[in-house]
């Protein structure tokens, strides 16, 4: 099976992530974490390319396909090998952070990066995919917090120096999209403490997929 988390900056998606995955091994299933961009060897320098705060010049276009460009190797070498080998394969951000990022955020045709995914993804989709939602200036505030503790993750606040009204646009963004895919899509309240915020999420999954959780 193939979860994908999704969400505004300062969510929560990797406490969360790492909370299902101990969660599933403690029911026995094999698991394998991933996240994008930077699943891959390739994808780790894609990663300080895409995210360093230097690089604020990237065009949108330029971006995009350096999105995909490891999305496709991500696919190829990592999720479709371990998804073959019967593991559960939980991944920070996928293909939906395009559709919402460089479509709702930057003003990208829509239709175009639906098809331009099809290519990078080739056949592999999420089972489900759960976006966090929270208010962008409470998501914000919490992720230049965090950023503020690492060095590694200050240097990559390419996106939390964006202004507000882009985040305003990520957070209606990944909502309009989820109503649009409500059979893959489900959203999760990120606004309380992170065991409730477990709660919401291990409900969402078992309800479409009974038994996993």
């Amino acid at each position: 099976m193939f979860v994908t988390f999704e969400g505004i900056e300062g969510t929560g998606k990797t406490t969360q992530i790492a909370r299902l995955r101990d969660h599933l091994e403690s029911k026995g299933r094999e698991v394998f974490l991933t996240r994008e961009p930077g699943g891959s060897r390739v994808g780790q320098e894609l990663r300080q390319m895409l995210l360093h705060v230097d690089n604020s010049d990237l065009t949108a276009i330029t971006e995009l396909f350096l999105y995909l460009a490891d999305r496709a190797q991500h696919v190829a070498q990592i999720i479709k090998p371990q998804l073959e080998a019967g593991r559960v394969v939980l991944c920070d951000r996928f293909a939906d952070s395009t559709i919402v990022y460089q479509g709702f955020g930057r003003g990208l045709d829509i239709d175009m990066l639906k098809k331009l995914n099809e290519v990078a993804v080739n056949g592999v989709w999420p089972d489900l995919t759960i976006v966090l939602d929270l208010d962008p200036e409470l998501g914000l505030d919490r992720a230049t917090r965090r950023n503020m503790e690492d060095d590694k993750t200050l240097a990559e606040g390419r996106f939390e120096a964006e202004h507000l009204s882009f985040h305003r646009r990520i957070r209606e963004g990944y909502l309009t999209w989820a109503a649009l895919n409500r059979d893959r899509i489900k959203v999760a309240d990120a606004s309380s403490a992170p065991e409730e915020v477990f709660g919401r999420i291990r409900a969402l999954i078992d309800t479409h997929q009974p038994g996993l959780v």
